[in-house]
């Protein structure tokens, strides 16, 4: 028999006042350019905790190899868990049953209209059978707020970029 991972205990409340951001949990992700030394190419990424450790390759579309996991797919992967632990929190709060609920989030890598940079797009599908339509969509709207990932894309993220000596 497996153990029964537990549900986190964060809250949707408004339970913080402070003045400035107050971290829950930190975590470090190191790449190293491997064999061409270019990250997305032959890079490899290893979390501090070594609990992710693994080779990042360029898709094929992006004239890379394709054989190994890509950035935009370690982000929608993010993008798409998040998304679904805040609807899965919002759903228990109405005494839903989240089970059904699956988060399919899209990510495309392209050129900047505005000044040639790279840019991300992303889409998020939710599917919730067996849930009117009304309720998972006034849910998604506050997952939208709620959840980190969707905070940072409509609202940008702080960042911080610094030579270490």
């Amino acid at each position: 028999m497996t153990d029964r991972i537990p549900l986190p205990a964060l809250s949707t409340e408004k339970d913080y006042d402070g003045d400035e951001f107050s971290p829950l949990y930190t975590t470090t992700v190191t790449v190293h350019g491997g064999a061409v030394s270019h990250g997305r190419a032959s890079g490899r990424a290893r979390s501090s905790d070594g609990a992710l450790d693994l080779d990042l390759r360029m898709p094929a579309e992006l004239g890379g190899d394709g054989r190994g996991t890509n950035p935009e797919q370690l982000f929608a992967a993010g993008f798409a868990a998040c998304f679904h632990g805040a609807l899965s929190l919002l759903a228990r709060q109405e005494a839903l049953d989240p089970a059904a609920i699956s988060v399919q989030a899209t990510v495309a890598f392209g050129r900047d209209p505005g000044d040639g940079g790279y840019l991300l797009h992303v889409d998020l599908v939710v599917r919730w059978p067996g849930t009117e339509r009304a309720l998972a969509t006034a849910l998604m709207e506050r997952a939208d707020a709620l959840c980190p990932y969707a905070r940072m894309a409509w609202r940008g993220t702080p960042t911080t970029i610094t030579l270490a000596s």
